[in-house]
């Protein structure tokens, strides 16, 4: 479709953002279903950070995603916060309501949308999350609800403490662990640092903790090196890239109203990430 004076602007504002697959998902889904929208991916320094958020205001804007290192300094820079993304402490996503900007958080739900479509019930099992940063907070939001048990291990001891606390207001059986030997006692792993993203990171978690039971979860959206290893160690494994999908999945429908084909979206994804 040609951008005309009607067309709704979305987006995406980050540092960096050049890497982004996310302009390719939505325009294509706009395309399809013939919406008069478009996406487009700005990189917005953080000391610049208020300044864009303003210009969303003032420009109209629909909407935008947020992404890192932002999804938590544009809170207080909005008029209106989720519950959910209140509790997280992190924006992916605001809405444009008549100058009205409202943050919300999709990243959990994109992330137990993958689970769900790879048939993985997470309901009383046993989860240990590496990394206690922003990730951890989305998806920890909505595993505390589900399991029996969730152990978080980081090496910033302080940051999992803190998420830690904040997650047993939902289930008293979420505990912070200063080793990653519990892994072995878990039913589901997941990486949720960025290690993984460079090709000369090591590997998150020692490889002889795993068993050939256990489901590993990358949040990273590619086949890092963990996952080759679960999978070679006979382990279910998932990639991060339904949570990426479905996070804009309900971000378009935040924006829209209407339903995206996820189908097609996916597959912009996996081409992307197959020229990469």
């Amino acid at each position: 479709m040609r951008i005309n004076a009607k067309t709704k602007i979305t987006g995406l504002i980050g540092y960096p953002v050049e890497h982004s697959l996310s302009p390719q998902m939505h325009n294509t889904a706009f395309d399809h279903l013939g919406l008069n929208y478009c996406y487009i991916a700005m990189p917005v320094k953080p000391e610049k950070l208020s300044d864009a958020i303003e210009g969303v205001r003032a420009l109209n804007f629909t909407g935008i995603n947020v992404t890192v290192p932002h999804k938590q300094n544009v809170i207080p820079l909005l008029d209106k916060i989720d519950e959910e993304a209140r509790f997280i402490g992190a924006v992916n996503t605001v809405k444009n309501e008549d100058g009205m900007l409202k943050g919300f958080n999709t990243d959990g739900r994109g992330f137990m949308e993958s689970l769900k479509e790879e048939g993985i019930d997470i309901r009383g099992r046993d989860v240990f999350i590496v990394g206690a940063g922003g990730a951890a907070r989305a998806i920890g939001f909505y595993l505390a609800k589900e399991v029996s048990r969730l152990c978080i291990y980081d090496v910033d001891r302080e940051k999992a403490l803190s998420l830690v606390s904040d997650l047993k207001e939902i289930n008293r059986e979420v505990q912070s662990v200063d080793s990653l030997e519990k892994i072995k006692g878990s039913d589901m792993v997941i990486n949720a640092t960025p290690l993984g993203l460079k090709k000369d990171d090591p590997l998150p978690l020692d490889l002889s903790l795993l068993r050939g039971e256990h489901i590993v979860c990358d949040l990273i959206y590619w086949d890092t090196p963990l996952i080759k290893e679960a999978r070679a160690i006979g382990c279910k494994v998932i990639n991060g890239l339904g949570m990426l999908l479905w996070q804009g999945v309900l971000a378009f429908k935040i924006w829209t109203g209407i339903n995206p084909p996820v189908s097609l979206m996916r597959e912009v994804l996996v081409k992307g990430i197959g020229e990469r």
